[in-house]
């Protein structure tokens, strides 16, 4: 189970709408939708990985200490959510330091997972793996065996696994979960793609990622799809159903997986298989 801990209006549906700049402008709902999906996870006795975003930590510090106390695993979800490709190597190589050292100041613990916004590691920016490495990241959950508009490798190993990466350095990487279907990858980690589906498809998929192909999965979420009730961003209309698409709908999905599967951290699992030393 993991949590990409990020407010409603910083998604990358809604860059070409919220400037960075205009985020502090915005009502902050992150702390109580955050706290809504803690208190669910305590009720149903699981743990997760919750990756964080720097922004988020720099601003809600105690939110961060929270996840922590309450026994979850806290990552990295990068700092600005800025998609990687867009960016220099030199401007993320600072951004994935500073959120890194940021996060590990708060709790006390070394920081070992990293996701980047919206999944932004591609075939033209693998030495984003690289910088991961040498800011002594353990492993990375960024890369989506799928075809999208704006991410995926379609050709990506889809199991978790050590890869090499361009300099010839070792990173476990945890890819988001899909299901084979033919010659194609469907998607069916979570997110939109969770409130997009009819349930019982997601539970279908999911059950025969577990049995069929014998693998674990990862599921992802955001703490603002468990919340109907926020402001409305003004955006394409491609952008909005994305973005809005079943939010009233979500928290009960989430109540009927949990109760439908068995649940820990990345790093529990990934330890489990012998990936992380």
């Amino acid at each position: 189970m993991s949590v990409d801990v990020e407010d409603y209006y910083q998604v990358s549906a809604f860059a070409n709408s919220v400037n960075t700049n205009e985020w502090t402008q915005h009502e902050s709902r992150v702390v109580d939708n955050t706290h809504r999906l803690l208190d669910l996870f305590a009720e149903k006795n699981i743990k997760a990985t919750f990756f964080v975003l720097g922004w988020v930590a720099d601003k809600e510090p105690q939110l961060v200490k929270d996840i922590h106390n309450q026994g979850h695993e806290v990552a990295s979800h990068g700092y600005s959510h800025q998609l990687i490709y867009n960016q220099s190597q030199e401007v993320f190589k600072d951004e994935t330091i500073r959120s890194k050292r940021l996060l590990e100041d708060l709790i006390g613990e070394q920081i070992l997972g990293y996701r980047a916004a919206s999944y932004s590691i591609t075939k033209r920016n693998l030495w984003a793996l690289d910088i991961l490495q040498e800011a002594g990241f353990a492993y990375d959950s960024s890369i989506f065996p799928i075809r999208h508009d704006r991410y995926g490798i379609a050709d990506a190993e889809t199991i978790p696994h050590k890869l090499t990466t361009p300099n010839g350095s070792e990173l476990v990487e945890f890819p988001l979960t899909t299901r084979r279907l033919g010659k194609l990858n469907i998607p069916v980690a979570g997110g939109g793609y969770f409130r997009l589906y009819p349930y019982f498809l997601t539970r279908q998929f999911l059950k025969a990622v577990n049995k069929k192909q014998n693998e674990q999965f990862v599921f992802y979420l955001h703490p603002w799809e468990v919340d109907p009730e926020q402001p409305r961003i003004n955006a394409s209309w491609f952008s909005r159903f994305r973005h809005y698409n079943n939010l009233d709908k979500c928290e009960a999905r989430l109540n009927n997986l949990i109760d439908d599967f068995d649940f820990t951290t990345m790093k529990n699992v990934l330890s489990e298989l012998n990936l992380l030393q």
